[in-house]
């Protein structure tokens, strides 16, 4: 389908994103910083293309989220590995990653899309409201891009702003926390819901 065409493209352009950072030439690191807006405007428009032409589904859903995990956790490592960011940023981002979504594995199984999982009204603002989602893709966004640009200016710059610096990490670290944010709901919510249809189909047997 056209809308999951659009998902699995951000793979090949986050392999040539990660390739480009690890080259001398500033040119090369620069146009990494076009390589994340577009993958962010990517995983945007596929979502949309799903609505308007009615291909949303489950696997849709899991790949949509698959490829935003990876671009994200590759991207956070590769940064770190860099030197632009603290390792303790992806490896807080992998262990919440790896726990959410342990849980949100098991959604499909149980005839669910990963974001049905949430059934409170805060945590379905929090994990699946298009404010959060937009405001944490923008963050995210921002946040590549300008640890992009820094890696960037590192290598035709004689120094960098002060300032671009401090905004790097100030965006760095404001991910991770809305990241975290948006996590706790599903750890506490989706095993209440998973048991709940577990039992509802024990019932129907």
């Amino acid at each position: 389908m056209t809308a999951n065409l659009i998902t699995i493209v951000r793979i090949p352009l986050l392999a040539l994103a990660v390739a480009l950072l690890y080259q001398q030439s500033p040119v090369s690191r620069f146009i990494v910083v076009g390589l994340i807006a577009l993958m962010i405007g990517l995983d945007s428009l596929d979502g949309f293309v799903a609505r308007r032409l009615q291909q949303a589904s489950v696997i849709g859903s899991v790949l949509d989220i698959a490829a935003d995990r990876a671009v994200e956790l590759v991207l956070w490592v590769v940064f770190a590995h860099l030197g632009l960011i603290s390792i303790v940023i992806p490896l807080l981002v992998i262990v919440r990653g790896i726990f959410v979504d342990a849980f949100r594995a098991v959604a499909p199984s149980r005839d669910l899309k990963p974001f049905d999982l949430m059934q409170s009204q805060i945590g379905r603002f929090l994990v699946k409201s298009p404010l959060m989602r937009s405001s944490y893709a923008i963050v995210k966004a921002v946040t590549f891009c300008l640890l992009a640009l820094l890696h960037g200016l590192a290598a035709s710059a004689p120094a960098i702003p002060n300032a671009l610096r401090l905004a790097g990490h100030v965006f760095a670290w404001l991910s991770v926390a809305l990241c975290l944010l948006r996590g706790i709901p599903v750890l506490i919510e989706a095993p209440t819901t998973l048991m709940g249809e577990e039992t509802d189909a024990r019932r129907s047997c």
